[in-house]
């Protein structure tokens, strides 16, 4: 994921960090802020889709609760559509 952040452009990585934000949010209140699609990836078993932009994308799968009562997250890729060849 690291890697995949160091590639994007400032406004890429700023438009990420906006979508995650109301990603985190989402998980909090129950539902997801319009603006943000969420849904499964066909392709890969577990992986998640988390889309903000026409091509912005991030996957990612959720792990073992590490505090009771949260959701963990574990962050895949983010970038364009084509993280989804190998989400």
């Amino acid at each position: 994921m690291q890697r995949d952040l160091q590639r994007l452009t400032r406004t890429q990585r700023d438009d990420f960090k906006a979508a995650r934000r109301l990603f985190v949010e989402g998980l909090r209140e129950g539902h997801f802020h319009p603006s943000l699609r969420v849904k499964r990836v066909q392709s890969a078993r577990g992986v998640w889709e988390m889309s903000w932009a026409p091509d912005g994308r991030a996957t990612f799968e959720y792990g073992a609760e590490l505090h009771p009562g949260e959701p963990h997250v574990i962050w895949r890729r983010v970038g364009t559509h084509r993280v989804l060849d190998d989400p």
